[in-house]
């Protein structure tokens, strides 16, 4: 059981790291904001945001493989379909970003699972594998279907632009 909390601890730690790295890592000069890696390399047309959502989604899939329930992978997915699909959204899409930070909210959702199991065990319905793999191969696909729209957005404005 000790090895368990251990890993679980151990785990935690990583996914906290990697959800700052990918949202606050850098401090904005003279303000108190700060952003993280994820919304820099997603400004890279189509393939940004594609390396970025391998990232989200091992943040997603550690969670589940501590044993959070359905409700609250769901709750996770639905932090990356909304960070996504806003970010899509050419220069308004960059600000939601910034501000939605959407690995630290999960990191929060993972984290608030954790405490309240240990205060008051109880026995929810962990998510099973297939269901975290259908929800994060869906999520998958929406990003590859998204960068797909920007790649071709970018290579119908080059056309243009150049035989214009």
């Amino acid at each position: 059981m000790q090895t368990d909390t251990h890993d679980k601890a151990a785990s935690l730690k990583r996914l906290r790291s990697l959800a700052h790295l990918l949202d606050n890592a850098i401090g904005i000069p003279g303000t108190p904001y700060r952003i993280g890696i994820d919304p820099l390399i997603g400004l890279l047309p189509g393939g940004g945001d594609l390396v970025m959502a391998g990232f989200s989604v091992y943040i997603v899939w550690e969670a589940a493989r501590m044993g959070l329930p359905r409700s609250t992978v769901t709750r996770m997915v639905s932090n990356l379909v909304l960070d996504t699909v806003g970010g899509s959204v050419p220069m308004l899409g960059d600000l939601m970003d910034v501000a939605w930070k959407a690995n630290s909210k999960n990191v929060a959702l993972l984290e608030a699972h954790l405490e309240s199991d240990l205060e008051t065990p109880r026995r929810q319905k962990r998510a099973d594998r297939g269901f975290v793999l259908l929800l994060l191969v869906g999520f998958v696909f929406l990003v590859i279907g998204i960068s797909a729209l920007a790649l071709i957005a970018i290579a119908w404005l080059w056309k243009a632009l150049t035989n214009g």
